[in-house]
């Protein structure tokens, strides 16, 4: 971790609350993205973004600096974001528990945010929406490694580290992602240039 973060780390420890908002405009728009990008919909991303920031100023006195600030944020962003959807399906799963077979099929459990337009106006938005759809098919450690090598462009090293696995096992998620995601958008192939590359 460079000096000046381990300076403002030390501030915010002791109670510097311009320091605190410094760090989160800093990295809000960052972290946004990636929740963005691990979630599918701007709702569950700006409620993840604020839920990372609440867990960082909680955890910050378990910070060693080993990582740098920025690769943290990533591990709690991934790690939040995969504890909401083992609540999300436990809530959906109840639900359906409660209702019929006909009602379940009929509830979203997207939030609303995505939802069936015959009048598409680009062809690049329905492109996206697939996309979207097919990184939602991962799980949750797959679209993780996947966001952070391709959306990210961090180094497999710096994945592992992030995420506190083994460079090997990234490479094993990024393999089985890409994989995943040649078939769902088999259609898209040549222009997407889906590669299993390092």
């Amino acid at each position: 971790m460079r000096f000046d973060e381990q300076q403002i780390i030390q501030k915010i420890r002791d109670g510097d609350k311009t320091a605190f908002r410094e760090v989160v405009e800093k990295h809000k728009r960052n972290i946004y993205y990636l929740a963005l990008d691990l979630t599918g919909n701007h709702h569950d991303a700006e409620d993840l973004a604020q839920d990372v920031f609440v867990q960082m100023f909680r955890s910050l006195h378990t910070f060693r600096g080993e990582s740098t600030l920025n690769a943290w944020l990533y591990r709690i962003t991934v790690n939040l974001c995969i504890n909401k959807k083992r609540k999300k399906a436990l809530t959906a799963m109840k639900l359906k528990e409660d209702f019929s077979r006909e009602q379940s099929e009929n509830i979203s459990f997207d939030g609303g945010h995505i939802h069936s337009n015959p009048e598409r106006s680009t062809d690049s938005g329905l492109a996206q929406q697939h996309i979207n759809t097919a990184l939602q098919s991962l799980s949750d450690r797959e679209r993780s490694v996947f966001v952070l090598r391709h959306y990210k462009d961090l180094p497999l090293k710096d994945i592992a580290a992030t995420l506190q696995i083994a460079e090997g096992t990234v490479k094993g998620l990024l393999f089985r992602a890409v994989h995943k995601l040649q078939k769902e958008l088999a259609f898209y192939r040549k222009d997407l240039g889906l590669e299993a590359s390092e």
